[in-house]
This record gives structure tokens, sequence and C-alpha cells, in this order.
């Protein structure tokens, strides 16, 4: 498929911070009201979606924008990298004409420090802030800022979420499968593309 544009989500996709969730996800429960987590609940809640997460661990959808407010204020302190592997793929797919845009559910600040100011400044177009059900819209937006219709578009994403999002703004889905969801779950969302290794994003320039 040749795609015109691709649309990354940073958390888990191109950004390590599964880790950085993890460690900080009793101290957001406590503060917030929801259910802690053991270290051996870790990788089956990866299999589930996050409508099923949030209802395994009594966390309502309404309190889930204060959770997320919380987690970024303190990512902006945490030492949170680029996959080994994805600088050198966003480097390939520039260096190739391969247009590039964003759309993640963290702020802005976070994601121009994570990504670093050359990356952040080749991206034809970013919506941070999104939230998790709400990316739809969001790359809806990025379409029509950069011109680019539905079939030409691939993102490239995580979760499960991430995928429904993508089937309804009309895009392809990319699924990755070192982030937050288990490869297995997204694999039954029939993605365009299942990405093993961070390396592997650079396969899309060659689509071109």
């Amino acid at each position: 498929m040749r795609y015109d544009l691709i649309i990354f989500d940073l958390d888990g996709t191109l950004a390590d911070s599964f880790p950085f969730f993890v460690s900080v996800h009793n101290s957001l429960a406590d503060r917030h009201g929801f259910r802690r987590i053991e270290p051996a609940e870790v990788e089956p809640l990866r299999r589930l979606s996050a409508r099923e997460i949030m209802q395994r661990l009594g966390l309502p959808r309404w309190k889930l924008p204060l959770v997320a407010r919380s987690f970024v204020r303190l990512m902006r302190e945490a030492d949170v990298r680029l996959f080994d592997g994805v600088a050198e793929a966003l480097e390939t797919l520039h260096v190739r004409g391969v247009a590039t845009a964003l759309v993640s559910s963290n702020t802005s600040d976070n994601c121009r420090r994570i990504l670093g100011d050359e990356h952040w400044r080749r991206l034809a177009h970013a919506e941070c802030g999104a939230s998790i059900f709400g990316k739809r819209r969001r790359i809806a937006r990025v379409l029509r800022a950069t011109g680019t219709l539905p079939p030409r578009a691939i993102y490239v994403g995580d979760q499960i979420t991430d995928g429904e999002a993508a089937r309804a703004a009309g895009v392809d889905f990319g699924a990755v499968a070192w982030g937050y969801g288990a490869p297995q779950s997204l694999q039954r969302l029939l993605p365009a593309h299942l990405f093993h290794y961070a390396d592997e994003l650079a396969m899309l320039a060659h689509s071109l």
C-alpha cells in the first residue's frame, strides 16, 4: 500500500513509557480511588482493551481525564526515551520523503521533549492531549490539516483503542508489538501491518 502520510501514537509506540506507567500506577490509584495492581497482573492486563482494564480496576470513565492529567504531569520529570531503533526509523522516513504526523494522549510539551526538537519539527501536524477514546476525531483533524485522503494514511499505535480509532477514521492501522497492548490482542483487529521491532517502521518507506 502506498501511504502519503504516516500518523504515529507516542506512548508505547515511539516512546518507551510503559515501565514508567507501571511504576506510578499504584500511587495514581491511591490518589484517584481505583484499584492497585500487583506485578503478576501486568501482563494479563496488556491483553485487555482499555474499557476492560478500567472495569477490572474500578476506574470510572469520568475519572479518566483526571488520571491522565496526573500521569502526564508526573512524566514531565521522568526519563522517558524513544525505543531503540525509533530515531533511526524516523530519520529513514524523513530522508525518503515520507510525511509523518502525531496523535497522542500526552501533552505537546512531553511529546516534543521525548521526540526531540528535530523529529518534532519534521511533523506535518501534531494533535496532542487527546482522550484515549477521542483519537478518531484527532486523526480526522490531521487528515484535514494535511489534505490527506483517509485511504492514503495509516495510524501506527500500540493499543486496541488505537486500532478502533484508525478504523473509525477510515485509515489503515499499523500495530506495534512492543507497547502497552499485547500483540495477540492487536492481531485480532487485523492490522494492515504488525511491527515486531522498532526498526521495522522504516519499512513503511519502502511502500512509497
